[in-house]
């Protein structure tokens, strides 16, 4: 039993009784989201950081071209399609448990993966890689949103955990650069093994350890495998679209069984006793139109990393590093604006305005970088729209994040976090299979009837694809700013509760 406090006649006093213990973790709160961010910049990077070592990796272990996106595409499905089950099992186990779990895991794969001495091997140290990712991202989002429950400190840390979600692709290109043109590729995998050392030790002493939940839900075994096979399907399609036709069955088929098999997950959750994914999670306008966001933005940016990076290596003649260096101005606009929208102007202002214009500001960089020619240069036509780029996607970033997350009941929180993760992964599956299927048809159409032998002709067919693809995303980006803007709610948060807006129950 509790020994109470009492008062000089020996009567408990209820306020000391009911006095939570003091925290000691609270004034490392800081040192916890250095921790987080840590491990959320892992898991982005991982997404670009090898892209760059392809080459030479194919070239070590002598695999073909067709197997190539195998390594990229490994990833993407097994964290794609798993996110959403380890964020419920997130919410079982406790946060902070999953969360080193998954550090040791990234940290096993990745070290199987740089000393990987085929193509097989490698290929099923990504796909671990993306396992270890889907346990990290849910529990990452869910552990900062219950790290920092005061408004202002909160903004500041999703503005910190937005820019690192935004910018960990440009940057993973930067550190692949650097690695493979000085190191050797493998250290593109060795690196997170060094990443997760410093991860594993920070969150294992910081990061608190909580009572678990008496109400805490059981897992829903049917929703979990059908969203899994759902997405599976999915990302498997619009991957598969890159090496073969759309008419392929191997594309339509994957692609309409996701789409039947996660109808029938949404089905399924409105009949499960304790669904994977409760749609009072997903029907609050302001949470529902915050992933939707982050589907449009991840669809959307992957334009500028893939047919740009192309576009400076194999037109401009950029070595590795220098193309990372490339998308630096692009990297500090984003976490500035990020940093400034969660914190002088998502309290204000809310998240509709923010997303809405970042949209379009994004739509217009795409747009600008339309113009560019076999002779264009860095300073006139690059560094102008990738800034613009930069600036509108870190309006969105951060205060979708906050919006995503904020009125979430504690026994959701990992679901949230991971539907957050998910939609912003599957999106940027679904923009990279789509963009480059169509840059791939435009490059096709443009050399009927030229002579493809000519190198000439060759650099201005790519630019002409390069520059469907800007002018598809731009399209993506506004279409993206009026659903959004339709769907999120007008108005400012609570500036006394960054928890204002409870989830709707059904």
């Amino acid at each position: 039993m509790t020994e109470l406090q009492t008062t000089g006649a020996g009567a408990p006093t209820a306020q000391a009784a009911a006095a939570p213990p003091p925290d000691d973790h609270h004034s490392k709160r800081w040192l916890i989201l250095a921790v987080i961010g840590l491990a959320q910049l892992m898991i982005v990077l991982d997404t670009t950081i090898v892209n760059i070592a392809l080459p030479d990796a194919q070239k070590a272990l002598g695999f073909s071209n067709g197997d190539r996106q195998w390594i990229v595409t490994g990833y993407s499905l097994a964290f794609g399609s798993l996110l959403l089950f380890f964020g419920r099992v997130s919410d079982l186990i406790g946060r902070r448990a999953m969360f080193l779990i998954g550090l040791v895991a990234f940290a096993g794969a990745s070290a199987l993966g740089g000393a990987a001495p085929n193509f097989e091997i490698l290929v099923a140290a990504r796909a671990l890689q993306g396992v270890a990712g889907a346990m990290l991202a849910p529990a990452a989002l869910s552990l900062l949103s219950t790290t920092f429950t005061e408004a202002k400190e909160r903004a500041t840390a999703y503005a910190v955990f937005g820019g690192i979600a935004g910018s960990g692709a440009a940057i993973g290109m930067l550190l692949g650069g650097v690695l493979t043109e000085y190191v050797n590729w493998r250290w593109t995998l060795f690196v997170n093994v060094a990443i997760s050392v410093v991860a594993i030790a920070g969150a294992a002493a910081l990061i608190p350890r909580h009572a678990r939940q008496a109400d805490r839900p059981t897992l829903d075994i049917p929703g979990t495998l059908l969203v899994s096979a759902g997405l599976f399907g999915i990302v498997y399609g619009f991957a598969n679209a890159e090496s073969h036709a759309w008419s392929a069955p191997s594309t339509w088929g994957f692609l309409a069984g996701g789409v039947i098999l996660l109808a029938v997950f949404t089905w399924w959750q409105t009949r499960a006793t304790h669904p994977l994914l409760p749609l009072r999670v997903v029907l609050e306008r302001n949470r529902g139109g915050s992933f939707l966001a982050m589907f449009i933005t991840g669809a959307g940016m992957f334009g500028v990393f893939l047919f740009l990076n192309y576009y400076l290596q194999q037109i401009l003649r950029y070595s590795p590093v220098m193309t990372g260096v490339a998308f630096l101005p692009m990297v500090a606009a984003l976490m500035v604006t990020a940093s400034i929208s969660t914190t002088k102007l998502y309290p204000r202002f809310g998240a509709k305005p923010l997303v809405f214009i970042g949209m379009l500001m994004a739509g217009a960089g795409m747009a600008w970088l339309t113009g560019i020619s076999a002779t264009s240069g860095y300073a006139a036509n690059v560094l102008g729209p990738v800034l613009v780029v930069g600036v509108g996607m870190g309006m969105i970033f951060a205060p979708g994040m906050n919006a995503a997350t904020s009125g979430i009941e504690a026994r959701d929180a990992g679901v949230a976090s991971a539907t957050v993760n998910t939609a912003q992964q599957v999106g940027g599956s679904i923009g990279t299979a789509l963009l480059n299927s169509l840059a791939t048809s435009a490059l096709a159409k443009y050399l009927v009837g030229k002579d493809a032998a000519n190198p000439m002709v060759q650099a201005d067919a790519a630019i002409h694809s390069y520059v469907v693809a800007f002018w598809w995303a731009a399209a993506i980006f506004v279409v993206g700013a009026v659903v959004c803007g339709l769907i999120l709610k007008a108005g400012k948060p609570d500036p006394a509760d960054p928890d204002a807006a409870p989830a709707v129950h059904m």
